[in-house]
């Protein structure tokens, strides 16, 4: 596969241009580049302001934002009980936002938050029966 063309020349290509040195496809021969990527960089540098190139993340975009993150940290900290459906529920009447129990739960996993019970808190009185009906030997 071809190596994509450096900033540096995308910002000579388009500097020029903007100077009104020639039109694209003169500049384009000049350049020793295609009349398609002229076209194609000139119609991104229009959209987006930028002359360099956008990076590229593959793979699927997030679905909730910054804001509804931030929302989200906060409606633990107010009530750290609530249930992933307690606030997937939140989620979709408060921020509009439908997404699965499992994809919160991820959220909450990358923020370093558990969803598991303190080991500081006292162990269950109820002790694990055996098989044959023996006390365990463990404590």
């Amino acid at each position: 596969m071809a190596k994509a063309y450096g900033d540096d020349l995308r910002r000579k290509f388009l500097t020029a241009y903007k100077n009104g040195d020639g039109t694209l496809e003169e500049l384009a021969e000049d350049f020793h580049v295609s009349l398609g990527w002229a076209k194609k960089i000139s119609a991104a540098h229009t959209r987006t302001g930028l002359m360099e190139r956008v990076g590229h993340r593959p793979g699927r975009k997030p679905a909730v934002g910054e804001q509804q993150r931030k929302l989200l940290l906060s409606w633990i900290a107010s009530e750290p009980d609530l249930t992933l459906a307690q606030l997937q529920l939140r989620l979709d009447q408060q921020a509009g936002v439908g997404v699965s129990q499992v994809a919160i739960w991820r959220w909450l996993k990358r923020l370093g938050l558990r969803l598991k019970k303190s080991h500081s808190t006292p162990r269950s009185a109820t002790r694990k029966r055996t098989w044959s009906g023996a006390r365990s030997s463990s404590r």
